[in-house]
């Protein structure tokens, strides 16, 4: 039943939105963020006990996450603002700097949780953690919150 669970996100992460297309950043950054969702509540599933812990399937979710992380940033050009039921804040445009900066540190803790390799439960744990807490602040800061 675990693998179930967890296949099923999996499956999900990676058949998430639309192809990524230059024409439509709006739609790509969406389909980009459905996919680290995608990876974040199957990497929650394994913290969980939801789902077995598997290393193959703890790297692929980081993978997941720190291919995002490398090309989300570009898919909110100047003109982005608004359309496409965007949740993106305007403090993106306001403080690219801020934004560019939140990008590298999500390359740079999901590339680390990659090269750590981690083979149990707790080393997944302090990876998947140090990945998703990027996630908690560029939402808080970048974000316009849901209703």
């Amino acid at each position: 039943m675990k693998r179930a669970v967890l296949a099923g996100i999996l499956i999900a992460a990676f058949s998430a939105g639309p192809v990524l297309s230059a024409e439509d950043p709006i739609a790509s950054r969406k389909a980009i963020m459905q996919s680290v969702g995608a990876a974040a509540k199957a990497g929650g599933a394994m913290l969980k006990g939801e789902a077995d812990f598997n290393a193959v399937t703890a790297e692929l979710i980081l993978r997941t996450m720190n291919a995002a992380a490398h090309g989300a940033g570009e898919l909110f050009p100047e003109g982005t603002e608004t359309g496409g039921k965007t949740t993106a804040s305007s403090k993106i445009w306001e403080d690219r700097a801020g934004f560019d900066k939140a990008m590298v540190k999500f390359q740079s803790d999901t590339a680390a949780g990659i090269a750590a390799k981690p083979a149990d439960i707790d080393a997944f744990k302090a990876a998947f953690g140090a990945a998703t807490e990027n996630c908690g602040a560029c939402h808080k800061a970048y974000r316009i919150k849901k209703e």
